[in-house]
This record gives C-alpha cells, structure tokens and sequence, in this order.
C-alpha cells in the first residue's frame, strides 16, 4: 500500500510528463489534403488550425488559370481567420464550463 508521500510523488511525476507532452504536442504539426492537393490544412498535435492552403483549381476546378494568387492568398487567409476565431471561441466556451464543474480547480488536460 502507497503512503500519501508515494502518492504524491507519483502525482508530480504524472503531471510533468503530462506537461511534457502537451509541450510537444503543441510544436508538432499535422498535414493532411483532399481532393488530390487541392486543399491541404495544417493543425498542431494538439488539434488546433494552423494555415490552409488552396490551389486555384479548388477554387475554379472548370477553368484553374482565371484565379489569381491574391485571390488564393485572400481566400487562405479569410479561412485561416475564421477557423482561429471559431477555435478560441470554442476554447473559451469549453474552459468556462469545465470551470464551473469543477468549481473553478484547475484539472491538467482538462484546460
């Protein structure tokens, strides 16, 4: 049987390698595209939207040559802003009702 100093060690254990692994987590990133390339999102390893990028024929796929680099760049960029504003959002609402859960302790990996 575990004395309470055993077990409080094991806590700490347990949370610096929780730490450590949010840590990586959040430095990897994950790559994935659709439609043969034509769109392609990155995220960290911990789920969060990173960039996006387009192709012009996933803009036009009928006629790729009349779309413009500024309109992939603007497009990219007004997708991007949309998806972080949503992520934050969805973040804050998560927080805020695990918050009132828990009664406002914070739990590691819960936020």
């Amino acid at each position: 049987m575990m004395n309470m100093m055993q077990v409080m060690q094991q806590a700490q254990k347990m949370q610096k390698k929780f730490k450590e692994t949010q840590s990586e987590l959040e430095k990897e990133e994950i790559t994935v595209s659709s439609g043969n390339g034509a769109v392609t999102a990155t995220l960290t390893g911990q789920g969060k939207f990173k960039s996006i990028k387009l192709t012009a024929s996933a803009i036009n796929p009928t006629n790729p040559e009349s779309v413009d680099s500024d309109t992939i760049e603007m497009l990219e960029d007004l997708i991007t802003e949309a998806m972080t504003s949503a992520t934050t959002k969805a973040t804050s609402q998560m927080e805020a009702k695990m918050k009132s859960i828990t009664g406002g302790i914070s739990i590691p990996g819960l936020f």
